[in-house]
């Protein structure tokens, strides 16, 4: 991704996609950049618009130079100078408060809501915290569509080739390349995690009750000081959260959808005590 500036002098993020067989300049305007333009959320960053340039080069092929057409595409993005949370996380700068944090796990799960509900709907695959931006307020942004899709009803599909980041693909894909909605749930539980400071202990930790109350302990020390009923409530959450992203990372049958997701974490928010995947 580079920063360019628009004639008016706003600042963008510019993201270069890479060459994509098949996809000729009207599928490239009509199916991609279109829809991807109409996407309008507070949690989601704004496509401006988009730019492309074809250019003739020499290439080698069987040992003859031939002339050869390239197009270089690239997506104009809203710019964030504040980072993106992987920034935050790796600088230890984020927040030791769990509101905050808390606020950052609801703002990506409404972003991946809205995109799941698309028509057609949009899977992002490549969700992780250096693909969330931070706006000035840390409200996160959904960032980086290069490796985003467009699809139809269908439930699933399978791709050719490898997309997303090890960390946070699941292991279905690793073995079919089968994708759906429930491929960004299960990122979405590994950013949870990375967001609660309790990736490592899920690692480390066999036995999942220790880990749940290990996680619970560091991320009830960024409760801040408030009443007793306020301080109850809001252990719940961390607790429904740290349950939610275990399920998000459970097999691809026993995942909730983010559409649920969002459904438990509102009701952490209204003090229901028993709101469950």
């Amino acid at each position: 991704v580079k920063q360019g500036e628009l004639d008016s002098g706003e600042l963008i993020a510019v993201k270069m996609l890479h060459p994509l067989q098949g996809l000729d300049e009207d599928l490239f305007k009509n199916e991609v950049c279109n829809n991807l333009l109409k996407v309008d959320h507070p949690n989601v960053i704004g496509l401006l618009g988009y730019c492309d340039e074809l250019h003739s080069e020499f290439v080698e092929h069987k040992g003859d130079n031939i002339a050869a057409k390239h197009v270089y595409r690239g997506l104009c993005f809203e710019y964030f100078p504040n980072g993106s949370l992987h920034k935050h996380l790796s600088e230890q700068s984020l927040s030791a408060n769990w509101s905050t944090r808390y606020s950052i796990i609801k703002g990506i799960c409404e972003g991946l809501n809205f995109l799941h509900g698309c028509k057609p709907r949009i899977f992002h695959l490549d969700l992780k915290p250096a693909n969330i931006l931070l706006d000035n307020s840390m409200v996160p942004k959904l960032a980086d569509f290069g490796l985003s899709r467009l699809f139809a009803e269908s439930h699933s599909h399978v791709t050719e080739r490898m997309i997303g980041t090890d960390k946070y693909m699941p292991p279905e894909y690793r073995t079919d390349s089968t994708i759906s909605s429930l491929y960004d749930v299960f990122s979405f539980g590994v950013v949870m995690m990375d967001i609660m400071e309790g990736y490592s202990l899920y690692q480390e930790i066999d036995d999942p009750t220790q880990f749940k109350e290990e996680v619970l302990a560091k991320c009830s020390s960024m409760i801040e000081p408030t009443s007793k009923n306020r301080r109850e409530k809001l252990i719940h959450q961390v607790w429904t959260c740290i349950n939610t992203a275990v399920h998000c990372m459970d097999s691809k049958k026993n995942r909730p959808t983010i559409a649920r997701i969002l459904d438990i974490l509102n009701d952490t928010e209204t003090g229901i005590p028993n709101a469950q995947v």
